[in-house]
């Protein structure tokens, strides 16, 4: 079948000797899986879920209780006073840019101490200029960059004893950068150092594409807040948008009101009939995750076989389900990215190339043949096209589905050099 699938003996025979090398850290994916599939039933059955709860509603949702079970339910596996998850949200990026405008206020300072924000933020932020920013809005932004994949205590402790701050706000996942995703011990370590300095300051977490990577959660570290997307990890492919914020409960209360409308908060905004795939989504999201993460294994050691840099190594601890490739040159990404492409279950013949999208400064290429667009807990390959020419792999909903993506991608590297 690999074969009529236009997958080489040579391939074949290359990823099956690498499955048998990262069979220990598989088996370490399954007892996790198994921890955070218990953690969501226990969350399902104390929130005493029912087929009612499955239903919809238009127009104001008022009462929609339905919507208001699943934010229990949040709550609960994030062990957050309160959650907010909703379908209003666009993206990710949309949950962020509205948790930030709630929290803050003119005259006030957001720290980044993960460095540079994510692309797609710096508009927001104020970084590029938009007339709609923070900055605009006379709201300060300063940055602590990373040291050596690690937080810059002194630093940090440093500005917070000699600046009021009023969110410090953490993105855990790479981005479009070289540094490692931020491990729950890293982030327990800076959140302990973050207090013994300034108890009151809000710490906010970018939660994405890091959901069910580990036992716990932000909340449960001190965080105040975090943030993340249902087209990741937590809708498992099923979610077909939205967004989460979970918290303390008057944080969340702010994000609520500024989502919808003040004096209104979460008592409105229609689920439309998204509440049941925002369960099942959720029900299947550990499985999922599992999966991407074993795909990401799989690809770490193939792709260091053939004397690629890749992040993490195979049997590193991961943070999320990213994974890097850096290919050194342009052919060569863009060759992988296309393969990535073809072993799509949608859009297979077309062929994925660089170009202008917005929010970002150079051309990215997208490669993503996924049931929800932009969903990237489907195997998707996306990089910017800029030196050491990075790949940015994630997803797979499916260790198979996701395995013949990688060999497909393989396979188009190594006819190009022949």
């Amino acid at each position: 079948m690999y074969e009529e699938l236009g997958i080489s003996k040579e391939v074949e025979k290359m990823t099956n000797l690498a499955e048998e090398e990262v069979k220990n850290e598989f088996q370490k994916i399954n007892k996790m899986c198994e921890t955070n599939t218990l953690k969501v039933l226990k969350a399902f059955q104390d929130n005493n879920l029912s087929e009612i709860h499955l239903g919809s509603t238009t127009g104001y949702g008022y009462n929609d209780i339905g919507r208001d079970t699943i934010e229990k339910i949040y709550a609960q596996i994030f062990k957050a006073e309160d959650s907010l998850v909703r379908n209003q949200f666009v993206s990710g990026s949309h949950a962020l840019t509205v948790t930030l405008f709630a929290l803050l206020r003119p005259g006030d300072t957001l720290l980044s101490i993960t460095g540079l924000p994510y692309d797609t933020l710096h508009e927001v932020i104020g970084i590029r200029e938009n007339k709609s920013s923070l900055k605009s809005f006379n709201i300060n932004y300063e940055q602590i960059d990373l040291v050596d994949n690690d937080f810059d205590y002194e630093k940090i402790k440093e500005t917070l004893k000699n600046k009021k701050i009023k969110v410090i706000e953490i993105q855990r996942s790479r981005g479009y950068s070289s540094r490692k995703a931020i491990t729950i011990d890293k982030l327990e370590k800076v959140i302990k150092e973050i207090r013994e300095v300034d108890k009151d300051v809000i710490i906010m977490i970018d939660n994405c594409y890091c959901e069910f990577v580990s036992e716990k959660e932000p909340i449960e570290v001190g965080a105040n807040i975090a943030v993340g997307s249902l087209i990741k990890n937590l809708g498992a492919g099923i979610a077909p948008n939205g967004a989460y914020v979970v918290g303390d409960k008057d944080l969340i209360e702010l994000v609520a009101e500024r989502l919808t409308v003040p004096g209104e908060g979460k008592e409105v905004g229609p689920s439309l009939g998204a509440n049941k795939q925002f369960l099942q989504g959720l029900f299947f999201a550990p499985s999922v995750v599992a999966s991407s993460l074993k795909i990401a294994v799989l690809t770490s050691k193939i792709m260091e076989n053939l004397n690629y840099k890749v992040e993490p190594k195979y049997n590193d601890v991961r943070a999320d389900i990213v994974q890097t490739i850096e290919f050194g040159n342009p052919e060569d990404l863009i060759k992988y990215c296309q393969g990535i492409q073809a072993g799509s279950p949608v859009d297979s013949n077309s062929i994925a190339e660089p170009g202008d999208m917005p929010g970002y400064d150079d051309k990215i290429i997208m490669a993503a043949g996924a049931f929800t667009q932009g969903s990237s807990i489907e195997l998707s390959c996306d990089a910017p096209i800029r030196p050491p020419y990075i790949a940015y792999q994630q997803g797979g909903l499916t260790y198979e589905y996701g395995k013949l993506g990688v060999l497909k991608a393989v396979e188009n590297i190594l006819r190009n050099r022949k």
